[in-house]
């Protein structure tokens, strides 16, 4: 995250033309359902989303930004996905419905940011459903990144791109999710996802950390790689890990002039290309590579090759396949391998390519977990690229806050090459700076200074890295430009255990999107939103 909005089909129990709780009700280009199961109103966000809402239909955790997807915060209904805390990624909007275990639906009556979607048009809906445990999985896992209701046991996935903040969520296994994915894209594509569920730790203060270290950095105060996410091909994906191929929005030629442009008019040298595992796949788990959509991905990553450093190839399914955890009674830890293998035979011989595992894994057990990362690094390596960069994603949305108190850390840190070794083995993290770190808001109110003070502490010990690919904020907001460059400045002084940063996103989300960092103009005339110029880029050339 998102997060990015994807495409938020009908929820389920549509039989008499009613959307579910929280699923899509409205925006550009929607067809489905328009009226609201009992209990439920249909609220408008924007132009591009609306969602059935418990009540009046009043998100409280929305400030406005949410329903357009800042980074996602929709709750669409998606599949149950397994109960976590909010990550920081965007979220795209899922068809999906999203279900609630039964412990979490009293949960129902908690506001759910919403993100908006290229593809919908806003319908009102005028009636509602009552949510019942009953009419809910009590399996599901996770809650979607744009619910913002309290029950940790909530397991609705958010829709792609949409990050869901848990208003109650004071554990680090609250299931509310916050998306932060942008929504609005270019095409009607719903955002990309860059998802984050809040966490009461995780987000709206900087002294989350259980240290708050005061010691400053050894390093030479500059990291060595920024830029942005270059988003459309995670378009369609929700945060339950259902993709749908036709959701995505190709950012091609201009997501590669936009590319050109970071490098050659900012000095970024950076670029994070999220992609859903079924887009690659056309839909065929432990299948081969498609070579239409792969040849679509891979013109992206020439283009990325062509002008910067470093080019992530990042697989924005949120540790799922259709609702499915990996290795969890989803897809086997042989299938996520044998798609990693695949990827890593491309580009084996370019050490600019980093292979990003997972987009916002949330929910899962984390022991199992790391077993099934440890399975695609063994692929990749086994595959020839033995001197990549391969980034290692913990649960709770890869949140840096919860990296070291959910366990992430000292399972991920157990993950080792072939030969036994940790080299080019980067935690991957995501972080917002937001209320509640859920990215849908456009107003800042932290710098996140104490969480990479203490995270950053944690690297330095265990002697490993780690890489920033998701963070954003309102691109004219003060308290951003003053928050996001803030902590960009603490990742500087750590810029021996952090890599960098990449925001989110650009691409085929609109320059018109709330937290977008898309450049308006034209090729050749582009013109970079102030937060990307001022703390995006000015932090990392010295120009601010």
């Amino acid at each position: 995250m998102k997060a990015s909005l994807y495409s938020v089909a009908a929820a389920a129990g549509t039989a008499a033309a009613q959307q579910s709780a929280y699923g899509r009700c409205g925006g550009k280009g929607y067809s489905g359902p328009t009226q609201c199961v009992e209990g439920y109103t249909c609220h408008v966000y924007n132009d591009y989303y609306s969602q059935c809402i418990e009540g009046s239909g009043s998100p409280a955790a929305s400030t406005g930004t949410g329903a357009s997807y800042p980074s996602s915060n929709v709750t669409s209904a998606a599949p149950a996905m397994t109960t976590a805390p909010a990550s920081s990624a965007p979220v795209s909007i899922s068809s999906a419905p999203v279900n609630i275990t039964s412990a979490a639906a009293s949960a129902a009556s908690s506001s759910v940011a919403a993100a908006s979607d290229d593809d919908d048009d806003e319908e009102a809906c005028d009636t509602t459903i009552t949510l019942t445990s009953s009419s809910l999985p009590s399996s599901s896992p996770g809650a979607p990144n744009f619910y913002t209701g309290p029950a940790s046991s909530a397991s609705a996935p958010a829709s792609t791109s949409s990050k869901v903040a848990s208003s109650s969520a004071a554990a680090s296994t609250s299931s509310a999710v916050a998306s932060s994915a942008p929504v609005a894209s270019s095409s009607s594509a719903p955002a990309a996802s860059s998802t984050q569920a809040a966490t009461s730790a995780a987000i709206s203060t900087s002294g989350n950390a259980a240290t708050t270290s005061s010691s400053s950095s050894s390093s030479s105060g500059t990291v060595k790689y920024a830029g942005v996410n270059i988003a459309g091909l995670d378009f369609g994906c929700s945060t339950d890990g259902t993709c749908t191929v036709s959701g995505v929005s190709d950012p091609g030629d201009d997501g590669i002039s936009q590319m050109k442009h970071f490098v050659n008019d900012d000095g970024l040298n950076a670029f994070r290309l999220p992609v859903g595992w079924q887009y690659l796949v056309n839909d065929n788990l432990g299948g081969t590579l498609d070579s239409s959509n792969f040849g679509t991905y891979d013109n992206l990553m020439q283009g990325c090759l062509g002008v910067a450093e470093m080019c992530i190839l990042d697989i924005h399914n949120y540790a799922r396949w259709n609702g499915q955890i990996v290795g969890q009674g989803g897809p086997t830890n042989k299938e996520f391998a044998s798609l990693w293998s695949q990827l890593a035979t491309k580009y084996a011989d370019n050490d600019k390519v980093v292979f990003g595992v997972m987009n916002e894994p949330h929910g899962v057990d984390i022991d199992s977990w790391a077993d099934s990362v440890q399975a695609a690094v063994t692929a990749i390596r086994k595959a020839g690229a033995t001197s990549q960069k391969i980034l290692l994603p913990g649960n709770d949305w890869t949140h840096a806050s919860m990296s070291v108190s959910d366990g992430s850390a000292a399972a991920l840190n157990k993950i080792t090459n072939e030969d036994g070794s940790t080299d080019n083995l980067i935690f991957d993290v995501h972080q917002y700076l937001d209320s509640d770190g859920s990215g849908t808001h456009t107003e800042c109110t932290t710098s996140n200074a104490d969480t990479f003070k203490s995270f950053g502490d944690w690297l330095r010990k265990n002697n490993r890295q780690a890489m920033l690919t998701e963070t954003g904020g309102g691109p004219n907001a003060d308290s951003c430009l003053t928050d996001m460059c803030e902590q960009f400045d603490v990742l500087n002084n750590y810029s021996d255990v952090y890599l960098g940063w990449t925001g989110w996103a650009a691409g085929a989300f609109e320059a018109g999107y709330e937290i977008s960092e898309t450049p308006s103009g034209s090729p050749g005339s582009y013109t970079d939103q102030p937060l990307v110029k001022q703390c995006i880029v000015g932090k990392f050339t010295g120009s601010s």
